[in-house]
């Protein structure tokens, strides 16, 4: 029997004058090797006009990204389905597409499970119904394994147990800035995670310090880091390839790293409803180093090489990468 939703498709709820964006995504990695997916479901919603879809592909590898992106206004929410762009689907334990524009084709059948419970980013559940924050995050299945395969180009990539998580977002507008973060696939121990989404949100004409929300799971075990009492002793070091940071929480804190060459990043362009556009690098394949530390417990340090994802969305553009040569919005 198939597994029930963990979260629900907000788009076909807002009022037709509103504007909307969301996004259902993935990410996985190969355990064996430096190639990874990324892959999005997205509605952008101008105020007063129809929602589009759209279906973005990026695969990873060490010789650089291939990615693809199409648009369009077939867009539903199904039963038993986060959403359906045309033909392409995303639901509960199953995610399966194509997409093909500029000389470029790609397709995807995948399975994912996950044992590990919904991870809900923001630290109370009414501020998933209140106005603010205008960005809202979750992650139904953060430490999923996928399998079955995907093809851009005509090169087939088999999958086979890749860890990696999918992630729900929805809104009214992007923060001014962000930062997202998944690990996994670390060298000891083989089930810790980390999933943290980093927020800079302006305020009239001031841009707030950097807000951080997320869990570091170790043997089952999560440890909730950052939140907005905790902003002055939360630091984050962020260029276009990679990051430093340091995320304190209740019981545990965390220290790390996270980077990769600058060839590995995809490039795109994210639209808010009205219209103003941030460019976004991503590198599904990226290194990443943690130091750990918990109440009544000696340091873990945590290390992989090729299974973390990191994420700069940025009003800047001239950060020297390559932007792919498709709108949003």
């Amino acid at each position: 029997m198939p597994e029930a939703p963990r979260t629900r498709a907000r788009f076909p709820d807002v009022d037709a004058k509103a504007g909307h964006y969301e996004s259902f995504y993935l990410k996985a990695s190969d355990p064996a090797a430096p190639r990874g997916l990324w892959i999005r479901y997205t509605v952008h919603k101008r105020p007063g006009a129809q929602p589009k879809g759209s279906l973005w592909f990026t695969l990873f590898g060490s010789e650089g990204p291939r990615a693809v992106k199409v648009t369009t206004s077939e867009l539903t929410a199904p039963p038993e389905r986060y959403i359906q762009v045309g033909e392409s689907v995303f639901a509960p334990g199953e995610v399966r597409g194509s997409a093909a524009a500029d000389s470029r084709a790609a397709s995807w059948e995948l399975t994912f499970d996950c044992a590990d419970e919904v991870l809900f980013h923001l630290p109370r559940k009414r501020m998933y119904s209140a106005p603010l924050p205008r960005t809202k995050l979750l992650s139904p299945y953060p430490n999923a394994l996928f399998s079955g395969g995907v093809s851009i180009d005509g090169e087939h990539v088999d999958l086979r147990d890749w860890p990696g998580m999918v992630g729900h977002n929805w809104g009214a507008e992007h923060a001014e800035r962000w930062i997202w973060m998944h690990g996994t696939s670390f060298d000891k121990p083989g089930d810790a995670w980390l999933d943290m989404a980093i927020g800079r949100i302006r305020v009239g004409p001031l841009t707030i310090p950097w807000i951080a929300n997320g869990v570091v799971c170790i043997h089952g075990i999560r440890h909730r880091l950052g939140g907005i009492e905790r902003v002055r002793s939360t630091h984050v070091e962020e260029t276009p390839t990679g990051c430093e940071f340091r995320l304190p929480g209740k019981d545990a804190s965390v220290r790390g790293r996270v980077s990769a060459p600058r060839e590995r990043f995809v490039g795109w362009i994210y639209a808010d409803p009205d219209g103003s556009e941030h460019n976004t690098v991503n590198c599904s394949i990226a290194a990443m180093e943690l130091e750990v530390e918990r109440d009544g417990g000696e340091p873990l340090r945590l290390r992989t090489d090729h299974g973390a994802a990191y994420e700069l969305g940025m009003r800047e553009r001239d950060h020297g990468m390559e932007i792919q040569p498709f709108p949003d919005g």
